[in-house]
């Protein structure tokens, strides 16, 4: 997105008529949630694989990024799916339909690329991965792809948007850990399966926990399919500026919010960004002991 662009949304964002109104929300599992929010200008500018940062405001200000899961243009409306497992996105959870977001900036990051291949393209995603994915697995069946998906969960009940991927998948894979639903298998076992076969993919478009990304590149390097990750790295400020999410890609440091968030997934250091992402676990559980207190004080 460029530099005039972020500041009409970031202008739009500061007056007080343009807050992000909630129009819908739905709990999708246990903790898993859907927002659809008012956000026009975002919404007519997003493309497949980008992302916002959200404030919710109210005196709570931590901005975290969220990958915009759709839109809809004509109703200027962006919709996130989230988990709530830290103290930023439970208070999200709690936010009701009518009620609003102080601050959405986006759209963030380098669009997926996305062309015409004359052999499949395969999409993994694993569990909340799924929300991200799909707007790519939208993005190359309309580019007049075939595109097989992958899910994973741990059990059925923590699938998500399932139904949303049949409609725009040419075959659906579901694997869950236990076996609840689809095949009782990790989503590299199938992987592997079709970069073996007669028709390999083009290329593999894997998202979700950072263990799946990387057995998902291991899986597919032997075969030689070009594989993109999309990394969930910590993030601050969305402009480089900051440092956090920063990585490791062919030996080169690169920031995810800028340029990426979407590499190479046979270049990416993932030991390296795994240990960073474990660095902050301790801060992440005492930020969230603090959010309650501040729950407590906002009532």
């Amino acid at each position: 997105m460029s530099g005039a662009a972020i500041c009409k949304c970031a202008r739009a964002a500061r007056k007080g008529n343009h807050m992000n109104k909630i129009i819908r929300k739905k709990q999708l599992s246990a903790d898993v949630f859907m927002m659809e929010i008012e956000a026009a200008d975002i919404a007519a500018a997003r493309k497949a694989g980008q992302f916002i940062i959200l404030m919710i405001g109210d005196n709570y200000d931590e901005r975290i990024p969220l990958t915009i899961a759709d839109a809809d243009a004509a109703k200027g409306t962006i919709t996130l799916i989230f988990q709530a497992v830290g103290g930023t996105t439970r208070l999200l959870a709690q936010k009701n339909e009518g009620e609003y977001i102080a601050h959405l900036l986006g759209p963030l990051g380098r669009p997926t690329h996305i062309q015409k291949y004359d052999r499949p393209v395969v999409c993994v995603g694993g569990g909340i991965g799924v929300a991200p994915l799909h707007p790519i697995v939208q993005a190359f069946k309309n580019a007049g792809n075939k595109v097989i998906t992958i899910m994973g969960a741990r059990n059925a009940e923590l699938l998500i948007l399932e139904e949303e991927m049949r409609a725009y998948s040419d075959e659906l894979i579901v694997c869950t850990d236990d076996g609840s639903r689809g095949r009782k298998d990790l989503v590299t076992v199938p992987l592997k399966e079709i970069c073996a076969s007669d028709a390999p993919p083009a290329e593999v478009i894997a998202i979700g926990p950072p263990i799946m990304m990387k057995f998902c590149a291991a899986t597919t390097k032997p075969f030689n399919v070009h594989t993109m990750v999309s990394l969930n790295t910590i993030m601050v400020d969305g402009t480089g500026m900051c440092g956090g999410c920063r990585v490791s890609v062919g030996g080169e440091t690169k920031f995810v919010c800028v340029d990426g968030p979407e590499f190479d997934g046979h270049l990416v250091d993932f030991d390296n960004m795994m240990a960073r992402l474990s660095s902050y676990k301790q801060h992440e559980g005492d930020f969230c002991n603090l959010t309650e207190i501040v729950k407590e004080e906002l009532k």
